[in-house]
Order: structure tokens, then sequence, then C-alpha cells
């Protein structure tokens, strides 16, 4: 066979080189194999899947949004919660006690 530049190069016939060709092939195959596992791994297809089914994509924005809204609230609830127990402890320390009397007080009259 003659390039495009002159220069000659041969062709291998598959019964001259067989362990090259062989070597190559599993070599490619390895090479696929460990490119399929990485889209596994990686799940590409459900990353797919998402973006191009809205009503998917829609359903699962929807969920997330919930999910954040009442870990949120949740949380807000427990951090005050525990917050006001902590401070609940100071109504006997002199000038901290007065100030937290008052707001609860406050509070107490306008629940």
């Amino acid at each position: 066979m003659v390039e495009p530049g002159g220069n000659k190069t041969k062709q291998y016939e598959v019964e001259e080189h067989p362990f090259e060709l062989r070597h190559e092939v599993k070599r490619l195959n390895a090479r696929l194999d460990k490119i399929a596992d990485s889209l596994e791994k990686s799940e590409f297809k459900d990353i797919l899947e998402n973006y191009t089914d809205p009503k998917k994509r829609i359903i699962t924005n929807l969920m997330a949004g919930v999910s954040r809204g009442l870990g949120l609230s949740l949380g807000t609830f427990v951090v005050l919660g525990i917050l006001g127990y902590v401070l609940s402890l100071f109504l006997k320390v002199p000038v901290i006690g007065e100030y937290l009397g008052e707001i609860k007080q406050y509070i107490d009259a306008n629940s």
C-alpha cells in the first residue's frame, strides 16, 4: 500500500501476525469495558433521562423543594426550642434574667 506522502506501508494479514492482533483486540475490549464501567458509575443514563423528560424533572424539583422547606422548618424549630430552653436557665441571673423575663412576658401577652 502506498500512502499519500509516498511512503510504502505493509498491511498485515490476520494469519501473518495473529498474536499482535489478538493482543490489540483484547486491549481495546478492556478499554471499552473500563469506559462502560465508568458510564455506569456516573449514572449517565439516569442523568440523560432526567434532562430529556420534563415530567420527571418537574416532579424531582418539586420533591426537592418540599424536602428542603420541611427540613428548614423542622431545623429552625429544633434550634429555637433548644435556644429557648438554654435561655430559660438564665432567668435567675440578675441582669440577663430581668431582660429575658421581659421578653417572656411580651411573648406570653401576644400569644
